[in-house]
């Protein structure tokens, strides 16, 4: 078979092994995602070499931004207008405060034990930065934990990504060979700011143009609204990338957040009817990205892969949260909590897949080493969960029987 056809069946026959296996993943420390990607590792060019892609061709290249377009407009959805304004207080710290304290701490880290230059360095930073709870579900779906901090750390998770966007495009883009063209405040005019332009031009005029309180409205049905919030997310990075040009995934972004807050009923069904279609297109990247991995590639700098990623992970997140959540009356469990529980996931593959082929100097180094740190947070958050939730969940409980009341967190 040629590489299509093998390519078709292994992702058929995973889909359809992890359908059967999925409730034996969902009580081990491995979440389906997770599973996809060790077996695309297995598969891959670090295991029996079944599948093989080139992680700077075409098609690559055009998964991994139609899997971005469909993933960040997904996060934009889920941003709720209500509990936003109600509960927004420790979200917003996390991501103004904490997300780039950690890619600075990391960045940090990275240029004093590899060869990698500041810039590089930073670009690692602002990849490891995002967080995806989907590797840590528990922690998420489990309802003893608390909601607040659920909703916490689900808002956290899906604006991180687009916002880590613009200075992972902003670095790669500086470390490009034509880096000598590339000017920041053109940058942030042209690429965020038209952007962020054209996302709220697309989602506004999306919320008028579907009817709604009218007789039209029965006439659409759930399936076609879910399909108009797909092609909502496509029309928005379209329109961006045309001229004149902004950034089609902060456009794309920004829209979805417009559309899901002026929009409530098409965000509902897009969450449910387009489920699958974000599952899939996820699942096939988690593949490929595993597929891509090698022993060698992840350990290639050495005792300094293992230090940068368990700094990620042990250090520099907490550390950031500590300082991001000063002055907010949040007591140690809740701080402890949010802090640990920033898997590193989609984001972060996607996005090292998109610096993989963009020809960044040292993209090769960079990308293990995002590698390396998913692979370890699939392990070490799904580890812990489903005890970590049990844990806050007792703590909350205690603390509600003796006091009579929860602890605040706002």
């Amino acid at each position: 078979m040629d590489g299509f056809e093998t390519t078709v069946l292994v992702f058929g026959a995973l889909l359809v092994v992890g359908a059967i296996l999925s409730g034996l993943a969902h009580r081990s420390f491995l979440s389906l995602t997770a599973v996809f990607v060790v077996a695309g590792f297995m598969l891959g060019d670090g295991g029996l070499e079944v599948l093989h892609f080139d992680a700077r061709s075409g098609f690559v290249a055009d998964l991994a931004l139609v899997a971005l377009v469909v993933i960040l407009f997904r996060d934009g959805l889920e941003v709720e207008g209500e509990m936003l304004r109600r509960a927004w207080r420790l979200p917003l710290r996390a991501l103004v405060l904490g997300m780039p304290i950690t890619a600075a701490l990391i960045a940090l880290a990275t240029h004093a034990l590899t060869s990698l230059s500041w810039t590089q360095s930073f670009l690692l930073g602002a990849l490891l930065s995002p967080t995806d709870p989907v590797l840590s579900s528990a922690v998420v779906t489990n309802p003893r934990v608390p909601r607040v901090i659920r909703h916490s750390l689900n808002l956290e998770s899906g604006l991180n990504d687009g916002l880590a966007l613009p200075a992972v495009l902003a670095l790669a883009a500086a470390l490009r060979a034509d880096a000598g063209d590339f000017v920041w405040w053109k940058f942030v005019v042209q690429d965020v700011g038209l952007g962020l332009v054209f996302g709220l031009i697309v989602g506004f005029g999306a919320s008028k143009l579907l009817p709604r309180g009218s007789g039209l409205e029965e006439q659409v049905g759930p399936h076609v609204k879910s399909l108009y919030a797909l092609g909502v997310a496509f029309a928005a990075y379209g329109l961006a990338v045309a001229e004149p040009t902004g950034n089609g995934l902060i456009a794309t972004f920004v829209a979805a957040i417009a559309l899901g807050i002026l929009r409530p009923d098409i965000r509902a069904i897009f969450e449910t009817r387009a489920a699958d279609i974000v599952e899939i297109v996820k699942l096939g990247i988690f593949v490929i990205f595993g597929s891509l991995l090698t022993l060698d590639g992840l350990f290639a700098s050495g005792w300094a892969s293992i230090g940068i990623v368990a700094f990620a992970l042990l250090v520099a997140r907490p550390i950031a949260l500590a300082v991001a959540l000063i002055g907010t009356r949040t007591d140690a469990p809740t701080r402890a909590f949010i802090a640990w529980f920033g898997p590193k996931g989609v984001a972060t593959m996607t996005f090292a897949l998109l610096v993989l082929g963009e020809h960044v100097p040292g993209a090769n180094e960079i990308f293990n080493l995002a590698a390396l740190a998913v692979f370890t947070s699939i392990i070490l958050h799904g580890l812990t969960d489903t005890p970590g939730a049990n844990w806050i969940a007792r703590v909350y409980e205690r603390r509600q029987h003796e006091e009579g009341d929860a602890p605040v967190v706002a």
